[in-house]
């Protein structure tokens, strides 16, 4: 497959982000017990910034992309440019601003643009699948086709699962040549093979649970009775069955039974077949309720079932008192729906949804583990598109508000119940995170040779770390750049020259964390300075501005698998360097940088 742009597309993923992800704990809900998030920024530049630490972590990816019906919103041309222009579009940059626009049908490559934005960020979203993945998206007739063929070509058609339709709505519209009343979910395996393996069932319901009877007082309790014939013909499924009352039986016409004989007389010794109340109908097998674990979800997803715009809309409306700028919002319910297909409740998975909307997805995770005591976890991608409203300026705001709302609506419905009957926790929260430049001052290669303006570049490289960053702001771009994920476990310790201990504590408190003591030496050292432990001290990171020898040799002497330390802490002392590259090797230090 090919249209105007496709070879721009393997540019643009191949390009690095040059972007990182600050912490915005202000906004945050628990940020540092949660493992949900919600990112606002340009899905494309977020995605390329996930790729190292979360390559094949996900477990379902579910989005709800622009329709490209000509009114909604789209993403830029020039990918080149891509987080220029979003840093531009929101602000974070002096330049005049970009505007991202409408695709209209009187633009001549109207399908070629929307596949031009979807392909990359289809691309780097199937390698943060898991194997057994799946995923899940959203569309109508506009561009339901040229999906097909982008996920046909980016996971294979052998990896096809099915397209469902969701009626999403329940009354008529005297509009149009033929009403429109539905959209398409496409779905996807990673790897089909290994997806079918642990394929999920829908839960039964009150309605599903009603046609389970037992009208024999059977002790095995309620059940009802399927068919046992099958369609086709194999000759060892063509026997006769000889009824109670001598009645001989054979397969309906085009027809055989779904059992060969062996499996037929297993189930007359267990007494589960079943010919009518007098004995004289067709025999039939017994099902119990018990044995049914659950149902296998059809391609039809009614509105009664799922929901529908209209409940939709009243949803958002709970939550703000008026619908906040979406027309044609997802139901809650349609997104259990598809959670309950694509992750199982026991599974430690994660969930991501780059075209998040209002946050639907989020809610649907939190009430779900609230229910089923599941512990699946939210990754939200949003664009700061503006609404228009002074109270949530954009749509990356409405998301955060809702979920903020769901997490606070959770906890009072359950008497601030903090565990499950089983001892596990709720995680009602989520960590917000911003797309912005990175924190570190790149080499602008394009600028222009002139000596003033190389002289400029090569000042800012004496002081690399982008005036306005916390230490939090660079740690995290170094989360990620490690490849570790941005919810990995992140204690604080506090060195004081002669001891390590955990931030907070009392170095004395003989709880804390592995002493080691040394000497009190310069008096300097008297000022404690901090010290990041990734992953139970997997990483140590510190960014502090003035680095010591004591300070070096306490964090080897934790033995830790990798150490970064800040270039300026070293202020240009190249035998301090050179002692902390040998003193990280003697302890075995498999990696040592300096940014």
């Amino acid at each position: 497959m090919n249209w105007p742009g496709k070879a721009d597309c393997f540019k643009t993923i191949q390009a690095p982000s040059m972007g990182t992800l600050r912490p915005c704990r202000e906004e945050s809900v628990n940020f540092d017990t949660t493992e949900n998030m919600i990112i606002e920024g340009d899905n494309l530049e977020v995605l390329k910034l996930l790729q190292k630490s979360y390559l094949g972590k996900v477990k379902m990816i579910y989005i709800d992309p622009p329709y490209n019906t000509g009114n909604d919103f789209i993403y830029p041309d020039n990918y080149s440019e891509s987080l220029n222009t979003y840093l531009q579009y929101t602000g974070q940059v002096d330049d005049e601003g970009r505007k991202f626009g409408s695709n209209t049908e009187a633009d001549g490559r109207f399908h070629s643009k929307w596949m031009n934005m979807m392909y990359p960020r289809l691309y780097l979203a199937r390698n943060l699948l898991r194997d057994d993945g799946v995923i899940c998206i959203s569309i109508d007739d506009h561009e339901f086709q040229s999906l097909r063929l982008l996920l046909n070509e980016l996971f294979g058609e052998e990896n096809f699962i099915a397209t469902c339709i969701w009626q999403k709505r329940y009354s008529r519209e005297n509009r149009g040549v033929i009403g429109d009343v539905h959209d398409y979910l496409v779905f996807f395996a990673r790897n089909l093979e290994s997806y079918s393996k642990c394929r999920n069932l829908l839960p039964l319901n009150d309605h599903n649970k009603a046609v389970y009877k037992n009208p024999n007082n059977d002790q095995n309790g309620l059940w009802q009775s399927v068919s046992l014939s099958a369609q086709g013909y194999r000759p060892n499924q063509m026997y006769e069955i000889i009824a109670p009352n001598g009645t001989v039986h054979r397969p309906p016409e085009g027809r055989c039974w779904s059992l060969t004989k062996p499996e037929f007389d297993k189930l007359v010794e267990q007494k589960r077949l079943w010919f009518g109340a007098d004995g004289n109908g067709v025999p039939r097998v017994v099902r119990y309720l018990s044995e049914v674990e659950g149902l296998v979800p059809w391609t039809w997803w009614p509105h009664d079932e799922v929901g529908h715009t209209d409940e939709a809309k009243k949803e958002i409306h709970g939550f703000f008192g008026k619908e906040e700028a979406f027309d044609t919002p997802k139901p809650v319910r349609l997104m259990k729906r598809v959670l309950h297909i694509g992750v199982k409740p026991t599974e430690n998975a994660i969930v991501l949804d780059f075209f998040a909307g209002s946050g639907t997805l989020g809610q649907a995770v939190l009430e779900l583990n609230e229910t089923d005591g599941g512990n699946r976890k939210f990754v939200l991608v949003q664009l700061p598109e503006p609404t228009g409203t002074e109270e949530l300026k954009t749509i990356a705001k409405i998301c955060q508000a809702r979920i903020r709302k769901v997490c606070q609506k959770l906890i009072e419905e359950n008497n601030n119940k903090l565990n499950l009957d089983d001892g596990a926790s709720l995680d009602r929260g989520y960590r917000a995170f911003r797309l912005s430049e990175s924190n570190f001052n790149t080499w602008n290669s394009n600028a222009t040779q002139e000596s003033k303006l190389v002289e400029r570049q090569l000042e800012l490289h004496i002081d690399h770390i982008r005036d306005g960053r916390s230490q939090e702001d660079i740690l995290y771009e170094l989360l990620l750049k490690s490849g570790f994920p941005l919810t990995t476990p992140v204690e604080v310790l506090s060195f004081n020259g002669r001891s390590f201990h955990r931030e907070g504590e009392a170095p004395a408190d003989p709880n804390a964390l592995k002493k080691v003591q040394r000497e009190l030496h310069p008096p300097e050292l008297n000022n404690e300075v901090s010290v990041y432990s990734i992953a139970g001290g997997a990483l140590m990171i510190c960014l502090e501005d003035e680095l010591t020898l004591e300070l070096i040799r306490a964090i080897a002497d934790l033995k830790p698998e990798r150490v970064v330390l800040l270039d300026q802490g070293f202020a240009g002392k190249d035998q301090l360097k050179a002692n902390a590259v040998q003193t990280f090797k003697t302890k075995g230090v498999a990696s040592f940088r300096r940014v």
